[in-house]
C-alpha cells in the first residue's frame, strides 16, 4: 500500500500549496512510508509515526502529520485529527461570503437529492483524514437509490476479493482510510441497498495519470457496458472539480469522465470550508457557522430564486458546511498543547484519576447511533488498547461499526451504534484479544 498513501498524499499537498507544486519524496520519506505500511495494525501505525516525528525536518514533518492525522482519524480520534492536520482552505480575497439576507440555510441532504433528479453522475468529496465529511454520503445512499441510482463508487476501496458476495468490507479490501469506522458503514449500507459497488482508484499513478486513470476505470466499469447507468461517486478532494484551478494544470478526474460520458457531473465540495482546531473567529468557516448555525450537513440557497450557494461555480455546484464539533479538540485525554505532537514523542502513562475521553455529537448520525459506555476496563490493564464494535456475524479483520482507541489507563468514553446487537473486542499492541464479549444497543 506504500505507493497509495504516496498518491493520496500528492492530491492532499497540492490543494495545500501552490497550484503548481511538484511533488517530490526523499529517500528518508519514502523509507517512512515503507515502514508505515509494514506496520501490523492501525494502533501501531499510531505509535510508530508518533516515535519517528521529532526525526523529521519541517518539511518532511508535514507530510508525517498528514499520515499522524489519518490513523488518528482511523482510531476514533476526530477532532484530534482535524487539529493535528489543520489543511486550511486557501478562500480568494475576493470571496464574498452568503449573508443571512440574502442566504438560507437548508439540508444537504435534500437539496443534493433534489438536484440529482435528472442527473446521471452525483459527485461528493471528502477530506481523509476528517470523517464528518463521510456524514453526508452516507445519509445520501438510500435518498440516491430511491431516485434510480445503480452503482456507487468508492476512491478508498482496492481490487475486488468477494466484497459483494461477502456483504461488509475487510481492511485488506482497500486503502487505509477504508478502516475507519463511517467509511466501512458507507460500503456496507451501499451493498444493503443493492449499489453495485466500483473501485477505481489507480494504483501507483500520481497526477494527471491517476486522474485520467479514476476516470477511465469509472467509465469502463459502468458505462462502457451499461449506458444507461446512474453513478454516485464518493472521492478525495479536488477529483470531482469540473474545471481546472485546484489541481493547478490537471485535469480532475470529473473532467475526464465527464469527457468520456458527455455527462456533466453533479459536484458536490466539502473541503473548501472546513472547521479548524483550536477555532479561528475570523476564518471563513468560523463567520459561515456563526452566521448560519447549521445543525447538519448545510448548503445555503439563495432567498431570491433558490439557487445553492458555490464559492467557485465553475468547479464545483454548491459547498456544503458541516456543524462545528461542539467541543475541544481533544477526544483522547490528553491535554498538551498542539506543538508537543510535533516536537516530542508522547509517554503512555496510566492515570491515578478517571478520565472523560469525550467524543463529537454528530457520531450519533442526527439521532440514528446510540451511545454506547465503555472503559479501560475492556482492556484488562493494558493500554495502549483499541475496542472495535463488530457486527455479530462478522469477523475481527472486518471494519468496526465503531472504535476508540484507548492511550491510558483509566478512562471512559462513548462508542455510537445503531439499535442492536455487537461484539465488543478489545486488542493491544501486537493485535491480541484483550477481551470479547456481546452487548444490546437498545433504541430509546
Amino acid at each position: 500500500m506504500q505507493i497509495r498513501w504516496i498518491s493520496a498524499i500528492c492530491c492532499t499537498v497540492l490543494l495545500a500549496t501552490a497550484p503548481l507544486f511538484a511533488q517530490s519524496f526523499s529517500a528518508s520519506e519514502i523509507t517512512f512510508f515503507r515502514a508505515l505500511n509494514e506496520q501490523p495494525n492501525d494502533l501501531a501505525r499510531y505509535l510508530y509515526v508518533l516515535k519517528v516525528m521529532p526525526q523529521f525536518a519541517p518539511r518532511e514533518r508535514q507530510l508525517a502529520m498528514q499520515m499522524f492525522a489519518s490513523v488518528e482519524n482511523e482510531l476514533g480520534f476526530y477532532n484530534e485529527a482535524v487539529r493535528d492536520f489543520p489543511l486550511k482552505s486557501h478562500v480568494p480575497a475576493d470571496t464574498t461570503l452568503p449573508t443571512t439576507d440574502a442566504w438560507k440555510a437548508a439540508s444537504a441532504v435534500d437539496v443534493v437529492a433534489r438536484l440529482a433528479t435528472d442527473r446521471r453522475i452525483v459527485m461528493v468529496n471528502e477530506a481523509h483524514h476528517d470523517a464528518h465529511t463521510r456524514e453526508l454520503t452516507l445519509a445520501l445512499l438510500p435518498r440516491l437509490r430511491a431516485l434510480g441510482f445503480d452503482y456507487f463508487a468508492v476512491e478508498a476501496l482496492g481490487k475486488d476479493r468477494g466484497l459483494a458476495k461477502r456483504g461488509y468490507p475487510l481492511k485488506t479490501d482497500g486503502s487505509d482510510y477504508l478502516h475507519e469506522p463511517l467509511y466501512g458503514e458507507i460500503v456496507r449500507q451501499a451493498l444493503r441497498l443493492g449499489f453495485t459497488v466500483v473501485a477505481y482508484d489507480t494504483e501507483g499513478a500520481k497526477g494527471q495519470a491517476r486522474e485520467t486513470g479514476q476516470a477511465k476505470n469509472l467509465y469502463e466499469k459502468v458505462f462502457a457496458h451499461d449506458p444507461a447507468a446512474r453513478l454516485f461517486v464518493h472521492a478525495g478532494y479536488a477529483h470531482i472539480d469540473k474545471a481546472r484551478g485546484r489541481l493547478g494544470a490537471i485535469d480532475s478526474m470529473a473532467m475526464r469522465l465527464q469527457k468520456l460520458t458527455g455527462l456533466v457531473p453533479l459536484s458536490i465540495d466539502q473541503t473548501q470550508f472546513r472547521e479548524q482546531l483550536p477555532a479561528e473567529p475570523d476564518e471563513a468557516y468560523q463567520q459561515l457557522v456563526t452566521r448560519f448555525e447549521p445543525a447538519g450537513p448545510t448548503v445555503l440557497l439563495n432567498r431570491t430564486d433558490g439557487h445553492a450557494w458555490s464559492a467557485h461555480p465553475d468547479q464545483y455546484d454548491l459547498n456544503v458546511i458541516l456543524p462545528a464539533s461542539g467541543m475541544g479538540a481533544v477526544e483522547s485525554g490528553y491535554t498538551q498543547p498542539w506543538t508537543m505532537v510535533h516536537n516530542t514523542t508522547r509517554s503512555l502513562p496510566m492515570l491515578s484519576h478517571e478520565v472523560n475521553a469525550q467524543r463529537p455529537p454528530w457520531l450519533t448520525l442526527d439521532g440514528e447511533r446510540r451511545p454506547l459506555n465503555i472503559s479501560t476496563a475492556l482492556c484488562k490493564a493494558v493500554v495502549p488498547c483499541v475496542v472495535d464494535a463488530h457486527y455479530p456475524d462478522e469477523p475481527d479483520d472486518a471494519i468496526a461499526a465503531d472504535r476508540y482507541a484507548f492511550l491510558q489507563g483509566d478512562t471512559v468514553t462513548k462508542l455510537y451504534l445503531r439499535p442492536g446487537r455487537y461484539r465488543l473486542r478489545a486488542w493491544g499492541i501486537n493485535g491480541n484479544t484483550l477481551s470479547d464479549k456481546f452487548v444490546e444497543v437498545r433504541p430509546r
